[in-house]
């Protein structure tokens, strides 16, 4: 479980395709110091499992359903930083919303622009995923908790403070490029529990 807080960015040192599955190589950060193998780290929104670790890198595994699922957005990772965070420790405060790193969608963005000092952003769901948000609400973007400005049909809008575009990767995406998106976990179970899958 993590909180939607960035912690860092880091880069892809290399990536494997394998059988029905894909292996990756991330930059460690420095300050990563307290990582085991299978630990969970949260990769642009994807929990991902750490197999292996050295001082210079982390390695994990991308089985077919997240390459499936990640198509999309996946070719973005090597293009720009990616967003790391830590899984959460029990008594430590929670910042964002509760995350579980399990994406719904790869979604297009609609908007990507400069509004004043913040940022517009708004991103393309499709209409299945659409009823688990609401204005107010929370979602999940590559790994950062957001708060929903809006909703107009399909397209969820968010405002970007400069602290949020400083320390994650959401300042490089434009217009037509695809993000990981996660809805609260909270609505999937409420919307699961009315009958509604």
């Amino acid at each position: 479980m993590f909180s939607g807080i960035v912690e860092t960015t880091s880069t892809v040192i290399r990536t494997e395709k394998m059988n029905q599955a894909s292996r990756l190589w991330v930059k460690r950060p420095t300050f990563f110091d307290d990582i085991k193998i299978g630990d969970s780290i949260c990769v642009n929104g994807v929990c991902l499992t750490v197999e292996a670790f050295d001082q210079n890198e982390m390695q994990f595994c991308l089985g077919l359903e997240t390459l499936t699922l990640l198509s999309k957005s996946l070719p973005f990772w090597e293009k720009f930083p990616l967003n790391l965070e830590r899984s959460l420790k029990f008594g430590d405060r929670v910042h964002g919303h509760l995350v579980t790193g399990h994406v719904d969608e790869s979604a297009k963005i609609a908007v990507s622009e400069a509004n004043g000092d913040v940022w517009d952003l708004a991103v393309e769901t499709s209409p299945e995923l659409a009823k688990h948000f609401w204005q107010k609400g929370s979602a999940c973007v590559n790994g950062v908790s957001l708060t929903i400005n809006k909703i107009e049909n399909c397209f969820i809008f968010f405002c970007l403070i400069p602290e949020t575009l400083k320390v994650t990767n959401l300042q490089y995406f434009k217009k037509g490029d695809y993000v990981n998106l996660e809805s609260d976990y909270l609505a999937k179970a409420y919307i699961r529990a009315q009958g509604n899958n």
